[in-house]
């Protein structure tokens, strides 16, 4: 069709995996991908909802779209569009859910062909896996792969089970297929990202440790768990973890809450001793991993000595980073009706004092790494430096240009945070 699209991807590792995939299906289709803050003819913008800043972004960022270029086709898709498809924003003309997104094409030829707006949302988010296939990504150095959607775990502050819809897996074969296709096109690391990676296979009669299993047996790459939830962790997970170092030396587990009662109130599937416990275990198999997590702070009910506990938790545990956030309160979610909101200056406070102490913890994390060899995925380079992340995702920076996608063997000798400083030892 030869039109300029610009695409704009808020939110998380899944949509951008979505959106790397429409990237692919309209270049098939001769469409030029444009940059978004340019004059395009047709701007697609996909959306998150999982706060209320993410709500504002996504109305923002489609209104800019809009006044950018009146005459232009303008395509919203994904999590806000799912949550607000009864007042979605004036002057879009194809509205997609969080289903149809490989449907893209079609849709835009059909708009075109008429010139009449195109809703493709449906009433109920079917329970089959939208099947998605990439083998290049643009301009990345590492890889992801998306191997689940939907979650059922309905946590009390979430609006996501509602918008993504029930856990649903990509076939096993075809996630094998997918990450070989990505290795041998030479991508040395790709990740498993979904909205609940960890519950893989639920729908399929299988295990997540049955999808590590497949995927540990393909040479010459590194594989990242994005997420995964503690209770998801079991006993063959982590054997799978003990045995295959091409597993990253890296898991991100939630946290959300360091006290029992908030995390009773936000319907967790756990509490802080099995929490605990379970970080042991790991650390037995891999006694250098990284550990990071995300943290709610100023959840309904949470009084200062609630959110001190908190703090001290995070300590106990030692994380490689916190991720924070405020809560955001979710229309229709049941927390939206618990007592005792708080207001959004002390979360605010809170959420600050918790990012010091994540410094903190990431500045002890690194320094426990000088003068040890690590391999460095080589990112990006800037001025006479290159950038990049080991297994356990410590952030080198080298002196020197080196090719992206390059994997560098470096000595770390200086911690200058965010970064560790690394000298280089040998290249790949």
């Amino acid at each position: 069709m030869n039109k300029v699209v610009g695409i704009y991807t808020l939110g998380c590792k899944v949509n951008s995996y979505e959106s790397e995939y429409i990237i692919e299906e309209l270049k098939k289709n001769n469409f030029i991908i444009g940059n978004f803050n340019d004059k395009c003819d047709i701007y697609i913008i996909n959306t998150c909802t999982v706060t209320n800043q993410a709500d504002s972004k996504s109305k923002k960022i489609i209104r800019e779209a809009i006044s950018r270029n009146p005459n232009a086709c303008i395509i919203a898709m994904g999590c806000y569009v799912e949550s607000h498809k009864f007042d979605p924003v004036p002057g879009i003309n194809i509205l997609i859910g969080n289903s149809g997104k490989s449907k893209i094409v079609k849709l835009i030829n059909e708009y075109y062909n008429n010139y009449n707006n195109k809703n493709d949302i449906n009433d109920i988010i079917p329970d089959e896996f939208e099947d998605m296939y990439i083998s290049n990504f643009n301009n990345r150095s590492r890889a992801f792969v998306k191997v689940q959607d939907g979650c059922e775990n309905y946590c009390t502050y979430c609006i996501i089970p509602y918008v993504r819809g029930k856990c649903r897996s990509k076939e096993l074969n075809k996630v094998v297929s997918e990450v070989k296709d990505l290795v041998n096109n030479g991508y040395k690391e790709v990740v498993l990202t979904g909205i609940h990676t960890g519950s893989y296979g639920k729908d399929l009669n299988l295990d997540f440790s049955d999808l590590l299993l497949e995927l540990v047996k393909i040479p010459n790459y590194r594989l990242r768990i994005s997420s995964i939830e503690v209770t998801e962790l079991n006993d063959k997970v982590l054997d799978i973890i003990k045995n295959n170092n091409c597993i990253c030396n890296h898991l991100h587990i939630p946290l959300q809450a360091g006290s029992n009662e908030i995390l009773k109130l936000m319907n967790r599937k756990y509490d802080l001793d099995f929490y605990i416990n379970k970080i042991k275990e790991i650390r037995k198999i891999r006694n250098d991993i990284a550990i990071s997590t995300d943290v709610i702070v100023g959840f309904p009910g949470e009084t200062e000595e609630l959110f001190n506990k908190t703090i001290e938790t995070c300590k106990e545990i030692g994380f490689s980073k916190i991720h924070v956030f405020p809560y955001s309160v979710r229309k229709n979610t049941p927390a939206e009706k618990f007592p005792k909101q708080l207001d959004n200056l002390e979360k605010k406070k809170r959420s600050k004092k918790l990012i010091e102490v994540s410094k903190e913890l990431e500045i002890n994390y690194m320094n426990k790494f000088l003068n040890k060899e690590e391999d460095v995925l080589i990112e990006n380079s800037v001025d006479q430096y290159s950038y990049g992340h080991t297994s356990n995702y410590l952030y080198v920076k080298l002196n020197g240009n080196y090719v992206k996608e390059e994997e560098i063997t470096c000595k770390i000798i200086d911690v200058s945070y965010p970064y560790v400083l690394g000298e280089v030892i040998r290249k790949d």
